[in-house]
């Protein structure tokens, strides 16, 4: 259920296109610089639903892409982190979509890791659908930043310095090319 106060840019069912979309998340290391991760297998949908639009997604925790040792990767789909025998996904539903004339985007929706299901607002930008070689493609990219503990995200390791080895804070980012769905 959402609403948006400008007419419905996105005038039927859109689903993201797995090669030009993605997923991904940013925390502070050591207190000096981010560091990054991506999940690779993502699934979207942006629809009309009772006079606004639902944006639907999906990001599949066993695709997670770091650039470190394998030993981290493991790591961050053990127990300690994401769980992935346990919740194999992360997802996020809206309940309130606002697309601005000036491309920018209000989200407002639940966002699920590990279980654990809260409240977020994302912003970004959006591109209105054009028609291209490949079919009517709009994009939709966002932005919003989570305390992870409140997703039970809570492994934690104390710094040489007594600062914190991982920030609570995760930015987490998803860029969405929408194609539109062909009528069969």
């Amino acid at each position: 259920m959402s609403t948006q106060t400008e007419s419905l840019p996105f005038a039927g069912p859109f689903q993201a296109d797995p090669v030009h979309s993605s997923f991904g998340f940013a925390v502070r290391h050591m207190g000096v610089s981010a560091f990054r991760g991506t999940m690779n297998e993502v699934e979207a949908s942006v629809r009309p639903a009772d006079g606004g639009l639902l944006v639907d997604g999906v990001a599949r925790v066993e695709s997670i892409s770091v650039q470190n040792p394998p030993e981290l990767r493991g790591h961050l789909l053990a127990p300690d982190f994401f769980d992935v025998e346990n919740h194999p996904e992360i997802r996020f539903r809206s309940s309130d979509v606002q697309l601005a004339e000036d491309g920018s985007a209000t989200l407002q929706g639940e966002l699920t890791i590990r279980g654990v299901t809260n409240p977020v607002t994302a912003t970004g930008t959006w591109v209105a659908p054009r028609q291209t070689p490949g079919g009517l493609r709009g994009a939709l990219e966002l932005e919003t930043t989570i305390d992870r503990r409140r997703f039970g995200l809570d492994w934690q390791m104390e710094a040489p310095d007594g600062g914190l080895a991982l920030d609570w804070d995760v930015t987490i980012t998803a860029h969405l090319e929408l194609v539109a769905e062909e009528d069969d």
